[in-house]
């Protein structure tokens, strides 16, 4: 053993070759908790012969899915399409107890492939398909046949699907199903025990030579994110700037005021941020919109205080830098800015990511020195936004162009220092500030404080609601603004899906997450809206704060955003949370798959139940789950994921959501030391390694997402399909996805207008759904409408 752990030294190895899965790490896990051993992952590429290996070097090898469908190929079965495929399908597998199926129980497994084995089973008559079905057929009489299944049986689709084999004369085993998925029965792991027991029987007597271990640096037990690996590279790599910027803003010890006060129920953050003239320049505003509707997950909304003036790090994907901007703090001096990254000449891949983490890691709170009794949630920190191409370009290097035709961020998080945090359970707001002073930070968070104890909002609530209700209907019914629009059109997307069927089909994906844009252009005009407005508020035209407004009140929801910051302007209702993890490094994901509209006809939990639990909806969201579960792992390890809540449908202002809460545990302290080495992981590795959101990728994701790209025509998500939210000082984390939502660049401008002589802004609002091999492409559009319908409703009340 290479690694001089005693505990290793003292488990056996398994080698595990990983075909780019999505999966991998699940197995790993399973593989490493169920038989105690250490697994050792290398991709498929080192051994193209696995199958011909001497008799001398033969190990025993158990295939699952693609290995099982390469062994049947090399050993004279054919591969072919299945009439349907059973991607996220759940099914019985039939079996006699022997070999490795020996004692184990009824169970059912999940499937995830739409090609299947053939031996030539379909060809045997009816009569004597029992006799036969476990024997070796005429054309592979080296593969004997473990166990079967059936296809859409209930469907009337009775298809012979081969689901397990063994070498008559080798130590090879096969499994079409994934024992790993979290819907696959428990028993089914009684299988892997018995193929392992299998496998040191067959290593004991007939192993002639040993195997040549592999060195720790040529083996991982789980995959890591690659800057991880590169982590300390940053401080002996920076490139032509002294990073004085960067070592010197808001640096050192750290130190955390507050003044709590308590608040009217059911004040919103948007009353709060005008009350305290928050909205005209940068504004970040975190929005827990559906509180008074007794969200459970609607629990805090925060304000950035003066985000125009907080430094941020940007960064656009494929460059080798981060940029770091430091607004001017005093009138009369210039901004900032300096670029942070890697020597051309230095080695490894550069990842943004490794920059954030030391910026933070540098400014950090001491949570020892916190007061008992806060809220778990942000006390200042990073926060902000990253786009969707963030991810694709960490994910599959060299899909991006390296001319995209802007020079927009992918990545904006901003150094917030002050704000203020409204926990809507206690009816408390916590003005707050993180400051190398803290005395001046106590100074500031009384004079915030006793600004909003003066508010109106603050006084009478109810009073003040209806008028502030009034104000925001106000520009609605005001004429004057002219939108024009480009929609999706129908059977081009119905087109799509049918393609991302033939992926399906082909085997390339299990599921693909289809989207498409909505453009809505409109003449630019003051964006200030009427609350900070000096000049006088004008009501013919509808700010972007306005919009906001508007929307959160149509569509309020748990995870909403106004954020202006770097250029882009993003108002989200989102219901889906994407990634939460506290500063002891417990993570939550909250994978969101399966809709269905409120209606007349579907107004009640049980009737969207009724909708919703059926396998097309299912397999949607275990697909997500099983790829969330193999991200956490790793980063997370084996062992350290659990899902406490599996196909659960929510309730939301205007549709029913299927939701899963998977949930990871990092190492700590030592044991973390032990696996990174040199620093713990923090909660940026774990957005890192889990980005792009798999609810919005499908599974594979790496391949999933080359094919979206392809079939969306390289036309950039953008903000759309990414995340917003915050890494706090504390080292908490929450982060959503970026859907229900839209968004406009500074720098995008249209054409004018018939009689206009001004170029026009550009909004985006994306939409789409889960493409499976059950999908139906008039059901796809339908989808993809319903969830466009609420963002698009808000600009045709407008009109």
């Amino acid at each position: 053993m290479e690694n001089g752990d005693p505990q290793h030294a003292r488990r056996s190895r398994i080698l595990f070759l990983d075909a780019y899965d999505s999966f991998t790490n699940n197995i790993v896990s399973l593989l490493t908790e169920l038989l105690d051993v250490q697994v050792c992952v290398r991709r498929m590429d080192l051994s193209p012969t696995l199958w011909d290996l001497a008799s001398a070097e033969a190990v025993p090898v158990l295939g699952v899915c693609l290995g099982f469908q390469s062994l049947v190929c090399h050993n004279g079965g054919e591969i072919r399409k299945l009439r349907r495929g059973l991607h996220g399908m759940v099914r019985a597998i039939e079996y006699e107890s022997r070999d490795i199926f020996s004692g184990v129980r009824p169970f059912k497994a999940t499937l995830y492939h739409s090609l299947c084995a053939d031996l030539g089973q379909d060809a045997v008559p009816a009569s004597e398909w029992p006799p036969q079905q476990y024997r070796p057929f005429a054309g592979a009489p080296d593969l004997i046949p473990l166990a079967w299944s059936r296809g859409h049986v209930d469907e009337g689709e009775d298809e012979r699907i081969l689901m397990a084999v063994k070498h008559a004369r080798r130590p090879f085993w096969g499994l079409q199903y994934h024992p790993e998925s979290i819907c696959t029965h428990p028993e089914a792991h009684d299988v892997l025990r018995n193929w392992w027991a299998e496998a040191q029987r067959w290593n004991a007597v007939s192993r002639m030579s040993p195997l040549h271990s592999l060195a720790e640096s040529e083996s991982r037990e789980v995959e890591t994110p690659t800057h991880t690996d590169q982590y300390n590279k940053l401080s002996q790599q920076y490139g032509q700037t002294s990073c004085e910027l960067f070592n010197t803003t808001h640096a050192g010890p750290q130190y955390y005021s507050f003044v709590k006060l308590n608040i009217p129920q059911d004040l919103t953050a948007v009353e709060v941020a005008e009350a305290l003239g928050e909205g005209k320049d940068d504004t970040i505003v975190l929005d827990s919109s559906s509180a008074s509707k007794g969200d459970p997950l609607a629990l805090y909304s925060i304000i950035a205080l003066e985000a125009d003036k907080a430094p941020r790090l940007k960064h656009r994907a494929g460059e080798r830098f981060v940029t770091l901007y430091s607004p001017s703090q005093q009138s009369g001096l210039s901004a900032q800015e300096e670029r942070i990254g890697y020597l051309d000449s230095a080695p490894g891949e550069f990842s943004p990511w490794q920059v954030f983490s030391k910026f933070w890691s540098e400014r950090r709170l001491d949570v020892s020195n916190l007061p008992a009794g806060l809220p778990d949630v942000f006390k200042g920190g990073l926060i902000g936004y990253v786009s969707y191409e963030s991810g694709l370009d960490a994910l599959s290097p060299g899909v991006l162009p390296t001319e995209r035709g802007h020079r927009r961020p992918d990545i904006c998080l901003a150094w917030v220092t002050r704000s203020v945090v409204l926990d809507h359970r206690a009816n408390a707001a916590y003005i707050q500030t993180v400051s190398n002073d803290p005395s001046a930070g106590q100074d500031y968070c009384k004079v915030v404080a006793d600004k909003l104890r003066g508010a109106p909002c603050m006084s009478n609530q109810v009073v003040y609601n209806q008028a502030h209700r009034n104000g925001v209907d106000q520009w609605q019914q005001c004429p004057g603004e002219v939108f024009q629009y480009q929609l999706p059109n129908a059977a081009t997307y119905q087109d799509k899906v049918r393609r991302c069927q033939d992926s399906i089909k082909e085997g390339n994906s299990y599921e693909l997450c289809l989207t498409d844009q909505t453009f809505i252009t409109r003449a630019r005009g003051d964006d200030v809206p009427p609350h900070v407005n000096t000049k006088g508020a004008t009501l013919n035209r509808a700010t972007p704060w306005d919009i906001f407004k508007r929307l959160r009140s149509r569509q309020p929801a748990p995870f909403g955003s106004f954020v202006k910051l770097g250029g882009a302007t993003l108002i989200s209702s989102s219901p889906e949370r994407f990634l939460q993890h506290t500063s002891e490094g417990l993570c939550a994901m909250r994978p969101m798959k399966g809709t269905v509209r409120k209606s007349d006809q579907v107004s009640t939990l049980s009737q969207a139940e009724e909708i919703l639990h059926i396998p097309k909806e299912e397999a949607e969201n275990l697909m997500i789950v099983d790829l969330v579960r193999h991200d956490l792992h790793g980063i997370c390890g084996a062992g350290k994921v659990t899902v406490p809540e599996l196909l659960k449908v929510e309730e939301y202002a205007t549709v029913f959501q299927m939701v899963t809460n998977v949930q990871g545990q990092l190492n700590a302290g030592r044991e973390a030391a032990k696996h990174r080495r040199k620093s713990e992981f923090n909660g940026l590795d774990v957005l890192s390694s889990v980005l792009p959101p798999g609810s919005m990728t499908g599974a594979p994701k790496k391949r999933s997402c080359e094919i979206l790209y392809g079939l969306e025509k390289g036309i950039e998500r953008s903000l759309y399909s990414g995340v917003v939210g915050y890494m706090d000082a504390a080292g908490r984390g929450d982060w959503s996805v970026t859907i229900r939502a839209m968004f406009r660049w500074d720098d995008e401008l249209a054409p004018p207008a018939e009689g206009e002589s001004e170029k026009r802004e550009v909004w985006h609002i994306g939409a789409g759904g889960a493409v499976t091999i059950l999908s139906t492409p008039e059901g796809e559009h339908d989808e993809m409408v319903t969830k466009l319908s609420g963002p698009l409703g808000i600009w045709k009340a407008m009109e």
